[in-house]
C-alpha cells in the first residue's frame, strides 16, 4: 500500500484546457497530514505510517488517545489513519513531520477512496437495475416488483445472495485511475478529473494508483 493523503471533498467544478475543452474536476481539500507514529515490524509486527489531520479539542479525547498524541508532540486531529509501508519504503518519515499536497503532481494517476452517499432502503430497480414488470396489458401493482424469487418445492428456499430490495449506499468504494489536473500547494487543494465517492464534506483518501 502506497503512502497517500487524507482530504475532504469540497465539491465539483470545471477547468478549461489550452485547447478550450472543459474538464469536470473534483476539488479535494487536503490539509497537511501530521505524522503521529511510524510503526515497524519489530515493535508492532508490521510497517506503517499513522497520520492525523484537522484539529480536535483536547476535551473530546480520552486520556489514552491524548497521551498517544502527546508522546510525539503532535496536535490532536479529527481521526487517525494508517498507510501500510512496503519493505524499504518510508525510511525518511519522522514523527511530527507533515505530508502535503505537493507529494502529488499534475498528470499523475491516483486512486480515491471514500464512503458513497447513503440512499436508505431501495427497491430492486434502483439497487440492482432490474427492468421491472409490464406497464400495460392489465398489469397491476407489479411495475417495480422483483418478480419471482424462488424455485419449486425443491429446493424450497431462496438462495443466499439473491438480489433483492435493501440498504443502498453508505459503503466504502475506491475510484481508480483518476488523473490529477492541478495541485494548488498554497490552498492545499487537489483537482482530480472526474467524480469521486461520497458527498461534499466527506473524508477521502488519495494515493498513487496501485494499478498499471
Amino acid at each position: 500500500m502506497t503512502i497517500g493523503l487524507v482530504g475532504r471533498k469540497a465539491g465539483m467544478t470545471r477547468v478549461f484546457t489550452e485547447a478550450g475543452d472543459a474538464l469536470p474536476v473534483t476539488v479535494i481539500e487536503a490539509l497537511p497530514n501530521r505524522i503521529v507514529q511510524v510503526k515497524d515490524s519489530k515493535a508492532d509486527g508490521y510497517r506503517a505510517v499513522q497520520v492525523t489531520f484537522g484539529t480536535r479539542r483536547a476535551s473530546r479525547l480520552s486520556k489514552a488517545v491524548a497521551a498517544h498524541y502527546a508522546k510525539p508532540g503532535v496536535l490532536p486531529g479529527e481521526k487517525l489513519v494508517e498507510f501500510r509501508l512496503a519493505e524499504g519504503e518510508g525510511a525518511d518519515l519522522k514523527t511530527g513531520a507533515e505530508l502535503k499536497v505537493d507529494m502529488f503532481q499534475a498528470g499523475q494517476v491516483v486512486d480515491v477512496a471514500g464512503t458513497t452517499i447513503g440512499k436508505g432502503f431501495a427497491g430492486v430497480m434502483k439497487r440492482h437495475g432490474f427492468a421491472g414488470g409490464y406497464a400495460s396489458h392489465g398489469a397491476s401493482v407489479v411495475h417495480r416488483s422483483p418478480g419471482s424469487i424462488g424455485q419449486r418445492q425443491t429446493p424450497g428456499r431462496v438462495f443466499p445472495g439473491k438480489r433483492m430490495s435493501g440498504h443502498l449506499g453508505a459503503e466504502r468504494m475506491t475510484t481508480t485511475n483518476l488523473v490529477v489536473v492541478k495541485v494548488d500547494v498554497e490552498r492545499n487543494l487537489l483537482l482530480v478529473k472526474g467524480a469521486v465517492p461520497g458527498s461534499e464534506g466527506g473524508d477521502l483518501i488519495v494515493r498513487p494508483t496501485s494499478r498499471g
